[in-house]
């Protein structure tokens, strides 16, 4: 399976059960698609081998943990603070998401914290590497789980009934 195009419609409801439930037992997943266990384990492993799936994990609300503050930090960088600033970039770990992005900006990065007061010092620190432009989050009327946005617009094929194979 090394392209979607390889997928069949068994391995797209595969997908899907899991993008719904990545706890979902061999078993009931089999029942969800018409396979046996020892079928869908297959499948499972073989959309893991061809990574179209890459991992598994639990989905976490960071406001739960205190961390109510979201913004989007635009940075322009010459070629002179590229590199070093990819080699600091890792070090923030208020960094969740980092965009290398067309235009008069070069980087595009999200990054989420516990209070405003965490802000200024994080912005201090990308000075040396290029000027900071910062946005505050202050809703997010659109959200889409990853898996639920690909599974509508990368040309999965509508759930079919369940097949014996």
């Amino acid at each position: 399976m090394p392209s979607a195009h390889a997928l069949d419609s068994i391995d797209y409801n595969i997908v899907r059960a899991l993008a719904s439930d990545a706890r979902i037992s061999y078993a009931e997943l089999g029942r969800k698609v018409g396979l046996s266990p020892s079928a869908v384990a297959e499948r499972v492993r073989q959309l893991e081998t061809a990574k179209a799936v890459l991992g598994y994990r639990a989905l976490l609300d960071e406001k739960a943990f205190g961390y109510n503050v979201i913004a989007f930090i635009r940075l322009t960088c010459d070629n002179t603070h590229y590199r070093p600033f990819l080699k600091f970039l890792p070090t923030l770990d208020a960094v969740r998401e980092c965009h290398h992005i067309t235009g008069g900006d070069a980087f595009l990065i999200k990054v989420v914290l516990s209070s405003i007061d965490q802000l200024e010092p994080l912005i201090e620190r990308l000075l040396p590497y290029g000027m900071p432009t910062t946005s505050m989050v202050l809703s997010t009327p659109i959200y889409r789980q990853q898996e639920a946005w690909l599974m509508k617009n990368a040309g999965f094929p509508a759930q079919s009934a369940k097949k014996r194979s």
